[in-house]
């Protein structure tokens, strides 16, 4: 009896402009909405990439990951906690370790992000972050609804409204 064989390695290409954007945190911030949004370049049970465009001054709570996670800043600025990341900056968060808040800078902030394995968030601080929200009168939004790529992994509470 013949051995199973593995599939044969994957090689891939994705072009970003043939990715739409999809808005996944929303925020009012006095008269204006503003919102995260990414472009899913990869997303399956090994890994996600995602190029993430935050608008400026929009916020996300401290968090980590259930997988290590890097950030790479392209354009503009992001405050991570209390550190500055202008730019050329790459953040490594490896699994079990958090940071954040996460501020946009006036310019807003432009993304390349990686996950090696399961990208779910895991917040840290939501009391922190309700309270840094109220105190600038911003208002959180629910989150929009989005599909996931058919290649996610799925989980019993997709699309209820749980982060940032």
């Amino acid at each position: 009896m013949a051995e199973p064989t593995a599939p044969a390695p994957r090689l891939a290409f994705v072009h970003v402009d043939d990715v739409p954007w999809t808005e996944v945190i929303a925020q009012q911030h006095g008269e204006q909405r503003v919102s995260v949004h990414e472009k899913f370049l990869e997303w399956n049970a090994q890994r996600m990439v995602v190029l993430g465009r935050y608008d400026p001054n929009v916020i996300i709570e401290r968090h980590g990951h259930a997988s290590d996670h890097l950030v790479y800043v392209m354009e503009g600025d992001l405050l991570v906690g209390d550190r500055p990341c202008p730019a050329g900056t790459l953040i490594v968060l490896e699994l079990g370790a958090v940071f954040g808040p996460l501020i946009a800078g006036p310019r807003g902030a432009l993304l390349f992000e990686t996950w090696a394995g399961n990208p779910r968030p895991v917040p840290a601080d939501k009391a922190g972050y309700y309270a840094l929200l109220e105190s600038k009168g911003i208002v959180r939004l629910p989150n929009p609804p989005f599909s996931k790529p058919t290649t996610a992994l799925t989980h019993a509470d997709d699309g209820k409204d749980l982060y940032s």
